[in-house]
């Protein structure tokens, strides 16, 4: 399963909140909730995100196969 857990550490790391993405437009409330959930969002998201942030698409999504 994909999870958002180094998105979460990323926004941390950088002194940010979750809405701070919301709010500058990055991405909808509906898409930071199903990121919440870790529920599927596009690449085009996952993409903006790391333009946003300037960083690794390995810093926003992991694959875990042991998380459900």
């Amino acid at each position: 399963m994909i999870t958002y857990k180094p998105l979460w550490k990323t926004l941390i790391d950088k002194d940010m909140k979750k809405m701070d993405l919301v709010e500058d437009g990055t991405v909808s409330r509906g898409t930071l909730a199903k990121m919440g959930k870790n529920q599927k969002v596009s690449l085009d998201v996952v993409e903006r995100i790391c333009k946003r942030l300037q960083c690794k698409v390995e810093e926003v999504i992991v694959y875990d196969e042991d998380f459900e």
